[in-house]
């Protein structure tokens, strides 16, 4: 198992008080990703909301997205830093991806591997899922490495 990509100390996620993102949690637990996708018009979203965001049915659930592979859709380089636990770390990659298989909904995790190195803006990358389950209650996060093309 890698080691963990930020410094001990940050505050946890932990599902909504409602549990709507609670699948979407379980799923990470799995190492799946699980998104809102619509019953009725089967358009995927995120995040999640009680009706559709394109069809306004209430008929939503959660699925497994078929290809967790997505492409960067932006970024932002963090130098300084944003909690007291992160006051010796820096810079690291916060990347916004876009999620193909899922009709292009962006979610948010950082970017595994040098921090200074060069992003390029619809570069491909995978799911890397950052279990702590030594915390209480146990979660994982869900990171991104890039997806290196043979030449």
């Amino acid at each position: 198992m890698r080691g963990f990509y930020l410094a001990p100390g940050l505050p946890q996620p932990i599902p909504a008080p409602d549990g709507l993102d609670g699948p979407f949690w379980a799923g990470l637990a799995e190492e799946k990703i699980r998104l809102q996708r619509c019953a009725d018009c089967r358009r995927w979203q995120w995040g999640p909301e009680w009706i559709c965001h394109h069809c306004h049915s209430e008929a939503v659930g959660f699925e497994e997205v078929p290809s967790a592979e997505g492409v960067i859709y932006s970024y932002e380089r963090v130098w300084h830093p944003v909690h007291p636990a992160l006051k010796d770390q820096g810079p690291y990659l916060v990347v916004l991806v876009e999620l193909p298989g899922a009709d292009n909904v962006r979610v948010v995790g950082n970017l595994l591997g040098d921090p200074e190195a060069d992003v390029v803006i619809g570069s491909r990358v995978r799911p890397v899922f950052e279990h702590h389950p030594d915390a209480d209650p146990p979660f994982t996060l869900l990171q991104w490495e890039p997806v290196i093309i043979p030449t």
